[in-house]
């Protein structure tokens, strides 16, 4: 009953937006057609489309937030101008009650607070849809932030991620465009995103691994991790002191270079994806701060490690000779790579899929980023991808997103930075440690302790294999002997037979002419 009055509310929601409309504007069957004009009757829906359906989602709670969140990173499924009207969707959740907040910590850390904790704030510092954080300090004097999960997010999740997936199937099959945006694999996608949240320890091991991979980058801090104090519902972590990446203005007035900053963030973004195929993939400005402390003045403070991107060596591979070629404006060679990777069918003519890149990308060379939308150029090739059949590949969905997100952090940065001028030394360098010398050094390193324990063995293996003994080939010896023997005998037979026969036949013919 729960269930179906959730659904009724979620109904009854939409229609007050005019989502309804959206879903069953394009559907070719008259009888939906019938249906849509019985429903909109009355109503009238003045603002823009995509605005709708960001309050409709603010209006249904933290889930379909969060949801539009992610939707809004699928501009290869979603029309622009919905995809940018539900960017702008923020967590607008307010704090649970303080004294259930830390009797909800309490439970997590399995003991008193005050056994862990010198001191804990009972006000949170930030609050969203799926958990809230206090600061808090150590009893050696330690200042962290504690991460403590809202209580009964699972059921509640997994009951409206249930809804989601039938409504989903309802707009498939009520609506061709519908079927062309692939809801239920959006909603899939979703799915996984929000499970992986709501574990804690593995967005602890998350920031952990990060931590590893920029120890020897000095642009970004990661925060510390206390394993004793880290549950699947509770997270302890160092504190970090930043300012907001946002607060442009407050950061120019402390003395941060910005063009520096503007920089610096292309150089992390792509160091975490192509050197170590493990990136921080929510890097929108809440997650982001810049540290003005002396020792680290000017650096970025990574945040909230719930979402993380991975991509293989070979996605790192081709992903890196994609943007190269881009670079260089080698489209052809674009094009080959598509067709190389099995994205395209392999019938693709590559001079027709060549024309084709080149008319979206060409246009957005040689200018400043505030000219330019990389949202607009992705939109436009995935529009291309469609028409030749180009399969989305499910592992660069993230990577898709947090570049529109790095995107983002420039304009506010710097405008007049230049994106594509930023990213191509760093390609072209990683290219070359990659296919040159450099590469076969460090592979020969990395093999290195595999064969310092084969060559000592290599003697004894050698000289085992020349005194290993001829195989016993005596009784195959014989059998072919036999065979033989018995083949021999059977053409001595059949070649006397034969003589035998022509000297008869000789024989009779002296014997006819005498008696003529």
């Amino acid at each position: 009953m729960r269930s179906w009055a959730r659904l009724g509310r979620i109904i009854i929601t939409l229609m007050r937006y005019g989502v309804d409309d959206l879903v069953l504007a394009n559907a070719p069957q008259p009888w939906i057609k019938t249906l849509r004009w019985c429903v909109t009757r009355g109503r009238s829906f003045e603002a823009p489309r995509g605005e709708r359906l960001r309050l409709a989602l603010e209006a249904l709670g933290p889930i379909f937030i969060k949801f539009g969140q992610v939707l809004s990173t699928r501009r290869d499924l979603v029309p622009l101008d919905i995809a940018d009207e539900l960017a702008r969707l923020q967590d607008k959740v307010p704090p649970i009650a303080s004294e259930q907040a830390l009797a909800l910590i309490r439970q997590g850390l399995g003991r008193p607070l005050d056994e862990v904790f010198a001191h804990i704030e009972a006000e949170p510092v930030a609050s969203a849809s799926i958990a809230q954080v206090h600061f808090a300090t150590l009893h050696d004097g330690r200042e962290v932030a504690v991460k403590v999960l809202r209580p009964g997010m699972l059921s509640v999740i997994d009951d409206d991620l249930s809804l989601l997936h039938v409504l989903a199937r309802w707009v498939e099959r009520l609506s061709a465009d519908g079927r062309r945006l692939r809801p239920r694999e959006v909603v899939s996608e979703f799915d996984g995103y929000l499970h992986d949240e709501l574990d804690l320890v593995r967005e602890a091991s998350n920031s952990a691994q990060l931590r590893r991979n920029m120890a020897d980058l000095p642009l970004i801090m990661v925060p510390e991790m206390h394993w004793n104090l880290c549950t699947e519902t509770v997270m302890v972590m160092q504190r970090m002191h930043g300012v907001p990446i946002s607060q442009v203005q407050r950061l120019r007035e402390a003395g941060v270079d910005i063009a520096k900053l503007a920089r610096d963030g292309v150089t992390i973004f792509f160091t975490q994806v192509f050197r170590d195929g493990f990136f921080h993939a929510d890097m929108h400005p809440g997650n982001i701060q810049v540290s003005l402390a002396p020792e680290t003045f000017g650096r970025y403070i990574a945040l909230d490690f719930g979402i993380i991107g991975t991509l293989t060596e070979n996605d790192k591979q081709y992903l890196a000779q994609n943007f190269i070629a881009f670079f260089r404006r080698d489209y052809k060679r674009v094009a080959e790579l598509h067709v190389e990777s099995g994205w395209v069918p392999p019938d693709t003519r590559v001079d027709a899929l060549e024309q084709a890149v080149r008319a979206v990308c060409e246009p957005h060379f040689d200018r400043p980023l505030k000219e330019i939308s990389l949202g607009q150029v992705l939109m436009r090739l995935f529009q291309t991808s469609r028409r030749f059949n180009v399969e989305i590949q499910p592992q660069l969905v993230l990577l898709q997103k947090t570049l529109l997100n790095v995107e983002g952090l420039g304009r506010e940065l710097d405008p007049e930075l230049d994106l594509w001028a930023t990213a191509k030394p760093f390609l072209e360098r990683w290219m070359n440690e990659q296919v040159g010398w450099r590469a076969l050094l460090r592979q020969l390193q990395a093999e290195a302790p595999r064969y310092a324990q084969l060559l000592p063995e290599l003697p004894r293996l050698l000289h085992a294999s020349l005194q290993a003994r001829t195989p016993d080939h005596t009784a195959l010896l014989q059998d072919l002997l036999h065979e033989q023997r018995r083949t021999n005998r059977l053409v001595r037979g059949v070649i006397i037979a034969i003589v035998g026969f022509v000297v008869g036949v000789l024989a009779a013919r002296w014997w006819m002419a005498l008696l003529h």
